[in-house]
């Protein structure tokens, strides 16, 4: 299969069953009829059909201004695409008729790749570090209190040196240039079998190559996390670019036997899942030690990271939230002065099909399996026998965290504030608990942190950002577009040219938000690959109208909607702001209509004043409140303004309008709180670099909307408010299910209850999203109640037991929950 740089696929139609199905138009690709799309296809996107790809991955210009003009050039968006594992002779020195036949030994043979590149001395040099060398005294003396003795001292640290030296052995990789390339020269074999293609952009990689090259400091490769071939993606793609392979922080789980020793060789070096595992649960000292003085050696030896913040592959199709533990290392090694700086490389990954398939066993509530060598062949050999399509892999422009950090430094950091500080007051309408707020009011009236939790929130901000950054660059994939299509927009089925139609119309949309695509080529070749690839998700059955389409439906059974659901959430990044602003004018219209009744002015939703502030301040609780699903926004924007824009953009599709003639009659309600005591800062509409004298804020409060009753921008706004509605389905079944907790239970057994009343519900027909009762989507929702204070956690001999909050004991305080949550669901 040739593919050229721009191009991500060609569907072969013998291969895809394409004479299944009926042509709907002779015209392919641009289709004009109306879908839920068209109303967004407005004048100023008329040329979009020829726009160039945007160019995805540029660092943040507030954060780290200086590296956004760093290693970028106006000619790096131009450079392209390519097919990495797409190699022939003229990708090697060699020419003629062996060279074509030898061309992959050819090209991993010339692969800069040698022995100096990596880190020497790494076990000594650790055991020798003086962080290492006082934990090793420090764990001494206390488990052999006769260590103090005179004599006794160097036996119990000898003892425990060896105990290191150990745990080194364990954790270290042990790169081997000879095995890369081998490794490369079959891994191009395997891809070339069971991928279609594996997209990267050239002008990504030359930024890359060029930090990597130039600046004489380590690099850190910071992924999302979907599937277990990430590793070899990420090492394989830099092999191809004669860019050095990185150490890959893996989890101990795949310390299993050989398949460790080849993951050694590649880089890997294993890290334990939970640091705290010693018998008498306290910090592991020695371990930390062991893990933060190897990963300083390694970046003083300018070796490079890859880090996954995620900790595990996303269950959900969505990002995880972030763990930052790895990251903290690196900046407090930095910070150290160890080394001058560190470049920070978000990758994000996209796949038409994990290689996995899917996680419906995990979704469905079934412990995971423990990787086993047995597990890793009969996943090798499942993988021969499949084709998963396309893969694109997008590498952001590096940053210097040394910049980043200095940044944060100069603007003032706000104290987190918790859920249940920011949400309570507006659900039920009462403080939180005073007793769990003590420390944090005293540290809000500070107005600084203290210095350690000052480093901590920092960290925790980088990892959010990096991970947000990684998400938005990922391509959204074919898959994504006709998973969601189906999910949300024709779940009781289509025919096939009515989902090319939406498909085009779709990807139209996604290119103009400045999000990428995964693939290309003539619309109805896209969809019927990715139907391929969706196999019994879908049902295919023959249509009754006269031109004998097909028709495509979602299938019904509870794995087929949790699978269709993962892929969705591919799409979920680049809708949500939107979508939690539709939600959040359904709950306002029901407030409004609620008001109007009391005051015995009855009115039609198209009727109803929709005060501007007020709706974006209902859609940052909304966000608030699904913080564990999604971010929004990156921690250095205001969610005010990610809202505003939102708004803006479905007046422009005509979703709202601004009633102007009713302005000056209308204030806003005596009854609302203005924005800053809703939300405190971090919810704050204002941004810190904007003019006190500004007179944007007033202007932006004296706006009035109405929503447009027309069909096609009605279908639109529909389509968005379902996109929420299986998560928000599964956060009320959580808040009903609450009322059954009389009294104190092991939150494993809670999680358990709760995961089979929402699956029996979906079962029973009850619930109108079946996938919103995925395990990951309930264990959100107890983390969630935890976070807002109706869970009360107690730790008692290592079991976490789960009891109601002295808030949420009255009866009607949950209903209020309950009401809050269902005010934003479309029934």
């Amino acid at each position: 299969m040739e593919l050229s740089d721009g191009l991500l696929l060609q569907v072969n139609n013998g291969d895809q069953g394409a004479n299944r199905w009926k042509q709907p138009s002779d015209d392919s690709d641009r289709s004009c009829s109306p879908s839920v799309l068209r109303c967004v296809t407005s004048t100023w996107k008329e040329g979009l059909l020829n726009r160039k790809r945007p160019f995805v991955g540029r660092c943040c210009h507030s954060c780290t201004p200086q590296s956004q003009e760093k290693l970028f050039n106006p000619s790096i968006p131009a450079l392209g695409l390519r097919n990495v594992i797409y190699i022939n002779e003229t990708h090697t020195r060699q020419r003629g008729w062996l060279a074509r036949r030898l061309s992959y030994v050819l090209f991993v043979l010339e692969r800069d790749v040698n022995k100096d590149m990596f880190a020497r001395n790494v076990v000594d040099n650790v055991l020798n570090n003086s962080r290492v060398e006082s934990a090793i005294v420090e764990v001494a003396t206390d488990s052999e209190p006769a260590a103090s003795q005179p004599g006794q001292e160097h036996k119990a640290v000898s003892k425990v040196r060896r105990k290191a030296r150990g745990f080194l052995q364990e954790m270290v990789a042990n790169i081997s240039p000879a095995f890369i390339r081998l490794t490369g020269w079959v891994l191009l074999k395997l891809f070339n079998g069971f991928f279609w293609s594996i997209q990267i952009h050239k002008g990504q990689l030359e930024m890359v190559k060029r930090a990597a090259t130039e600046h004489n400091v380590p690099l850190v490769f910071l992924p999302v996390h979907k599937s277990h071939i990430d590793y070899l993606l990420i090492t394989f793609i830099l092999f191809c670019h004669n860019i050095k392979a990185p150490h890959i922080a893996a989890g101990n789980n795949l310390n299993i036997p050989i398949f460790s020793t080849l993951i050694r060789k590649l880089g890997g070096f294993f890290i334990r899942r939970k640091l705290d595992e010693t018998g008498d649960g306290k910090k592991d000292v020695l371990y930390r030690s062991l893990l933060h003085a190897y990963t300083e050696e390694l970046l003083r030896q300018q070796q490079f990271l890859e880090v996954y913040l995620e900790g595990t592959r996303s269950r959900s199709g969505k990002p995880s939230p972030a763990r930052a533990g790895m990251l903290s290392i690196v900046v407090d090694t930095l910070c150290t002065g160890a080394i001058p700086d560190v470049l920070v490389v978000p990758v994000g990954i996209s796949y038409d099909r994990i290689i996995e398939g899917n996680y419906n066993s995990e979704q469905l509530g079934k412990p995971k399996k423990n990787e086993s060598l047995w597990g890793v062949a009969c996943g090798v050999f499942r993988m021969l026998r499949k084709n998963y399509g396309c893969v694109r892999v997008d590498f952001t422009q590096p940053f210097s965290l040394k910049e980043y950090l200095d940044n944060q430094r100069s603007r003032n950091v706000p104290p987190p504030l918790s859920l249940e500080h920011t949400l309570v007051p507006t659900i039920i309408s009462a403080q939180p608990d005073a007793v769990l707020f003590e420390n944090q009011e005293e540290e809000q009236l500070n107005g600084e942190l203290p210095d350690e939790l000052s480093r901590r929130q920092v960290i925790a901000n980088l990892a959010k950002h990096v991970l947000f950054t990684a998400n938005k660059s990922s391509a959204v994939m074919s898959t994504h577009i006709v998973a969601c299509l189906l999910l949300y927009r024709h779940r009781q089925g289509v025919v096939l040219s009515k989902l090319v139609e939406d498909f085009f119309n779709m990807k139209e949309e996604i290119l103009s938000r400045d999000f990428d695509l995964g693939f290309s080529g003539n619309s109805e070749d896209v969809v019927m690959h990715a139907l391929h690839l969706l196999g019994n998700c879908v049902n295919v059955t023959s249509s009754a109208n006269r031109n004998g389409e097909f028709t495509i439906a979602p299938s019904n059974t509870v794995p087929a909607l949790f699978e269709l659901n993962f892929y969705s959430n591919g799409l979920f990044h680049v809708f949500i702001a939107d979508a939690i602003i539709a939600c959040s004018i359904l709950a306002l219209q029901r407030e409004l209509a609620v008001e109007s009744e009391s005051n015995q002015q009855p009115g039609s939703p198209s009727s109803l004043l929709l005060s501007q502030e007020r709706l974006i301040r209902k859609a940052a609780g909304l966000s608030h409140f699904l913080t564990n699903e999604v971010a929004v926004a990156p921690p250095c924007q205001t969610i005010y303004q990610v809202f505003h824009d939102a708004v803006t953009r479905l007046i422009q599709y005509g979703v709202l309008y601004v009633a102007e003639d009713d302005q000056e009659e209308l204030s806003p309600s005596p009854t609302e709180e203005p924005w800053p005591k809703k939300f405190p800062e971090p919810l704050s509409w204002r941004s810190d670099e904007e003019d006190e004298d500004s007179d944007f804020g007033e202007e932006q409060r004296d706006r009035y909307l109405k929503v447009s009753m027309s069909s096609e921008p009605q279908e639109f706004f529909v389509f968005l408010q379902r996109l929420l509605s299986p998560v928000l389905e599964a956060y009320s079944g959580a808040a009903i299910f609450v009322h059954s907790l009389s009294q104190p239970m092991a939150e494993s057994e809670y999680t358990q209850q709760l995961f089979r009343y929402l699956l029996t519900r979906t079962e029973r027909g009850v619930a109108a999203y079946g996938e919103s009762a995925t395990h990951y989507l309930v264990k959100n929702t107890v983390r969630t109640f935890k976070e807002l204070g109706v869970l009360k956690e107690r730790r008692e001999n290592s079991v976490t037991t789960l009891e109601l909050s002295s808030t949420f004991l009255p009866q009607p305080n949950r209903n209020k929950l309950l009401q809050y949550i269902l005010g934003f669901i479309l029934l």
